[in-house]
């Protein structure tokens, strides 16, 4: 069954929402340009909440591995996501829970998510100036044969009313939206969030 992880969570009660709407994953962000970034103890507070009902991820951009671990050890998230350009002995020092995300727009990018270290892999859309949250889509074409060999979990401008379409062409692992279920980028608009998750789980 095709997992979903709803990103940018700002708080413990849309967190818990989220959690009983059916989301595998939930993500809290550590980017300091991340319109949806939160201080570790608000990212403590909502992975206390959740406890075992879903796996917290922490988003994390060029920090070392030291900064990282401290972070995890202070937040408790159960996952670290790699959104910046961290090399393969970074992404290899937080595994197992840990993984790469890939910023995609040809083939030299899926070779770089092909090769990055870890059984997970994450692709998005390469957007200048963003690294990630941008609701541009991934070209799907580019991204299914990955799909097919690693763990893939996919990102990019997925919304309720496209994200079955890109569940069957791609066949992801799991797929992770923010600003497609959103009021606003701290904010979720969790009737979106109820339709996404049923809209993922109908495609399977």
């Amino acid at each position: 069954m095709i997992r979903v992880k709803i990103c940018g969570l700002t708080n413990v009660e849309e967190a818990l929402a989220c959690v009983d709407l059916g989301a595998d994953a939930i993500g809290v962000n550590f980017v300091e340009a991340s319109p949806r970034r939160i201080d570790p103890q608000t990212a403590r507070a909502i992975a206390d909440a959740i406890g075992a009902g879903a796996l917290v991820v922490g988003v994390v951009a060029n920090m070392s591995v030291s900064a990282m671990r401290s972070l995890v050890a202070e937040t408790r998230v159960g996952c670290l996501q790699l959104h910046g350009d961290e090399t393969d002995a970074d992404v290899a020092a937080m595994l197992p829970h840990a993984y790469k995300a890939v910023r995609i727009s040809d083939a030299d990018d899926i070779a770089r998510a092909d090769a990055a270290a870890g059984e997970y892999v994450m692709v998005d859309a390469k957007v200048e100036g963003l690294l990630g949250g941008s609701g541009h889509r991934v070209d799907t074409s580019l991204v299914a044969g990955l799909a097919k060999r690693r763990r893939l979990v996919l990102a990019g401008g997925l919304t309720p009313e496209n994200v079955g379409r890109a569940i069957r062409e791609v066949r992801p692992w799991c797929v992770d939206v923010a600003s497609g279920v959103e009021s606003s980028p701290r904010e979720k608009d969790l009737i979106k969030v109820r339709a996404f998750i049923r809209a993922s789980r109908a495609a399977t």
